[in-house]
């Protein structure tokens, strides 16, 4: 008899083809995976390094310079300050029973105006009483000349002569002599009186403004008490400071014939936009700014208050600062650049055939705005204005309206 076939024994077999054929299926995919990776690399674009030297010119604006005559100006800061300044005083004492309404702080007095009245009547009394002394003195010498006159004609009787060192004594002539003295010390002390008298109007002694005022009426004074001050108003001075090194390009005024360099003033947060004062550059201190180190100059201008000729323009105010700029030395033969165009080691960048060249420039002067060269560049050099991103001497260049791109090949 046949026997029957054991399931059991089956099974075993199939669980052991499983694992194989998945490993074989992995396998696959693997081999496949590698296969499409290799093909993609293999397959991928590679970069070309055709026409790589291509080179783009860089767009500039320039500016073409020639030599010429130019004045620079040196830019200055300084003080306003009184050119005439007077600490007004009583030349005699007393009480002050008037004072002007015009001495008064702040306010303008012309030449002669009176200011204050010191009592006068204690000087007019001793001028009546020096005026009386002179009569006096006149009297005497009227009579003593009527006695030289006798002792002349008593002497001409006698017909006898007189020894020379007894005629002085004969005549009266040391007497007449005390009497004419007598009199000149009186007119003096007349003088004397009527000069304390004068004195006792207080007068603004030249066109002046008023800073302070000591006294007001009613007050006590004696000689030489300080009664007020007085600033005159015809010229103020500017009082600036100016590195040494640039004094030898300023022009200073050796006398009324010969003007100093013209001076232009700014005071910027105060005037209006666009107005300025003119002055004239008169006088080198003798001394240096102690703070700065620098050089001290005196500007001046005349009729700082725009009272007269320069009547519509801003005033000077005492103790101001100002900015003053200066007209130096004309140059010649120079070019004349903005500061800004200055580069590195004062070196300028100049279009030349299209391409970038870095130019050394001996400069002469520098003011506020320019910078003055002497060599280094010439007529019709076409000066870089434009910032440049990268500097390399030899660089392609191009102007407005110039094809939009240079190319070379390597």
């Amino acid at each position: 008899m046949s026997q029957p076939i054991d399931e059991n024994t089956v099974r075993p077999e199939r669980g052991k083809a499983g694992p194989l054929k998945t490993i074989f299926v992995s396998v696959i995919i693997i081999l496949t995976g590698v296969a499409l990776i290799w093909l993609i690399f293999e397959t991928e674009p590679t970069a070309t390094r055709k026409n790589a030297a291509r080179e783009t010119a860089m767009l500039v604006d320039v500016q073409t310079v020639n030599r010429g005559r130019y004045t620079p100006t040196v830019e200055a800061m300084g003080q306003v300050m009184p050119a005439r300044e007077i600490s007004l005083g009583s030349r005699v004492g007393g009480e002050i029973i008037h004072q002007a309404e015009a001495f008064t702080p702040g306010r303008r007095v012309g030449k002669g105006t009176e200011l204050l009245r010191i009592d006068p009547a204690d000087y007019e009394v001793t001028l009546l009483q020096r005026r009386s002394e002179l009569q006096q003195a006149r009297a005497d010498l009227a009579l003593e000349q009527g006695r030289q006159t006798v002792a002349r004609k008593e002497f001409a009787l006698l017909g006898e002569d007189i020894e020379a060192v007894n005629d002085a004594l004969i005549l009266r002539k040391p007497q007449l002599q005390q009497a004419r003295a007598r009199v000149a010390a009186a007119e003096a002390a007349v003088k004397q009186a009527e000069l304390a008298l004068d004195r006792t109007l207080i007068r603004a002694p030249f066109p002046a403004q008023v800073l302070s005022r000591e006294v007001t009426l009613g007050s006590q004074v004696s000689a030489g008490q300080a009664l007020g001050r007085l600033v005159g108003t015809g010229q103020y001075w500017i009082e600036a400071t100016v590195p040494l090194a640039k004094l030898r390009w300023l022009s200073f005024s050796s006398d009324s014939d010969a003007p100093g360099a013209p001076v232009t003033l700014y005071h910027d947060s105060v005037w209006p936009e666009g107005q300025s004062r003119a002055g004239r550059l008169t006088q080198l201190v003798g001394e240096l700014d102690g703070n700065a180190r620098m050089a001290r100059v005196l500007v001046t201008i005349d009729d700082p208050l725009a009272l007269a000729q320069s009547a519509g323009q801003p005033p000077l105010v005492l103790g101001a600062f100002v900015r003053a700029e200066i007209e130096g030395r004309p140059l010649t033969d120079v070019v004349r650049l903005e500061r800004r165009l200055i580069r590195r080691n004062d070196t300028v960048w100049v279009m030349e055939d299209g391409k970038l060249a870095i130019r050394d420039v001996d400069i002469t002067f520098r003011d506020q705005d320019y910078a003055y060269i002497r060599s280094g560049l010439e007529n019709g050099d076409q000066v870089i204005t434009s910032e440049l991103a990268s500097v390399v001497s030899g660089a392609r260049l191009r102007l407005e309206g110039d094809n939009a791109k240079a190319e070379t090949n390597e």
